[in-house]
């Protein structure tokens, strides 16, 4: 048995606009236990990328400390990357963003680098709407450290040991949506077909995009009674609809059957079309998808989908006034305009 993956490649795979194949965007070999649910959303990832005909090195993947963190080893090889500390992960990207806005930023967390030593940083890169898509791979539980429960593991979700859960678990989601994040969404790891046109949307978003992705784990939170094994969720899913994602210049040709649908277009013309499947639904109003969130939890159910989008969002960048050219890339002259600029500016106060 080999853990190589072989170089060889037929050589009549498809390739994207840019004329790369999805080799391109792949990683090294995953060393997560088989059927990991991490593992099909580093496979989406790298179809997202593909799809987009993303150029790899103009995307920085970040992460923190777990599981998780690991993944984006795992996909888009010949991007940057920096794997941070255990829940800094978004004081790290903030760094790099506001040192070169013209990268494609993904950050990789999990619940337990998220929603508890990382909560403090998370809160923070939501409200100020950082331009980044931040992937949280949630399992509720801290696959590392032999599968205690997370801080988003269900009150009463019972663990390997058979113990039920006594803590409310906290909703990811929802608190994205509480603190002002303009792209708010969550899927399965298991539904690739929902998932990757979740995530081209996500990073062609310009602003905080966030997705919240139920991945379980298979070795120790993927029995009976736990609400983030496979079965509970395939069992308990209600998405909020079908969503497509298509690229500006392509003609839309989805058929759709009777119902609701909404469609946004972006900033470069990419349009993101959602027929609904619950027409409570409005995806521009966050009271709306809090309030379907909460609905379908007390019916035990797991709502996905894309949730909420802002029409108009606003990233750091415009809202602190930065300017337009890459701070890594300001010469000494930019930086350092003067004396008489000084004294301008002094004065200016007086």
């Amino acid at each position: 048995m080999t853990y190589l993956r072989p170089n060889f490649r037929h050589p009549d795979l498809p390739t994207n606009e840019l004329g790369y194949t999805k080799k391109n965007y792949e990683g090294s070999l995953s060393t997560l236990c088989a059927g990991c649910g991490h593992d099909s959303i580093s496979a989406a990832i790298v179809q997202a990328c593909f799809e987009l005909s993303i150029e790899p090195h103009k995307v920085a993947k970040l992460s923190g400390i777990g599981c998780s963190s690991k993944t984006p080893t795992y996909f888009l090889g010949n991007s940057h990357g920096f794997n941070s500390v255990h829940g800094r992960m978004p004081s790290v990207v903030t760094g790099a963003n506001m040192a070169n806005r013209d990268l494609i930023y993904i950050g990789v967390s999990g619940d337990g680098d998220t929603a508890s030593i990382g909560m403090g940083q998370f809160v923070h890169a939501v409200r100020r709407s950082l331009n980044m898509t931040y992937i949280v791979e949630n399992n509720g539980c801290y696959g590392l450290t032999k599968g205690q429960d997370s801080a988003t593991a269900d009150v009463g979700s019972k663990s390997k040991k058979g113990d039920a859960n006594p803590f409310e678990g906290i909703d990811l989601a929802a608190l994205a949506l509480q603190l002002g994040a303009s792209f708010v969404a969550r899927s399965f790891s298991g539904d690739k077909e929902q998932l990757i046109p979740l995530l081209k949307a996500a990073i062609k978003h310009p602003g905080f995009a966030f997705i919240d992705v139920i991945s379980p784990c298979v070795t120790f939170n993927n029995n009976p009674g736990s609400t983030k094994s496979y079965e509970f969720v395939r069992d308990h899913l209600q998405a909020t609809g079908t969503v497509d994602f298509v690229p500006m210049r392509k003609e839309i040709t989805t058929s759709y059957s009777a119902g609701t649908s909404q469609e946004v277009t972006l900033h470069d013309g990419s349009v993101i079309h959602l027929h609904k499947i619950d027409d409570k639904l409005d995806i521009h109003n966050r009271r709306s998808a809090l309030d379907l969130i909460q609905e379908y939890k007390s019916e035990s159910k797991i709502l996905t989908g894309l949730l909420y989008m802002d029409k108009e969002p606003t990233d750091l960048h415009e809202t602190i006034g930065t300017v337009h050219k890459p701070l890594r890339s300001l010469q000494e002259k930019e930086l350092c305009p003067g004396n008489n600029v000084l004294q301008n500016i002094n004065a200016s106060f007086r």
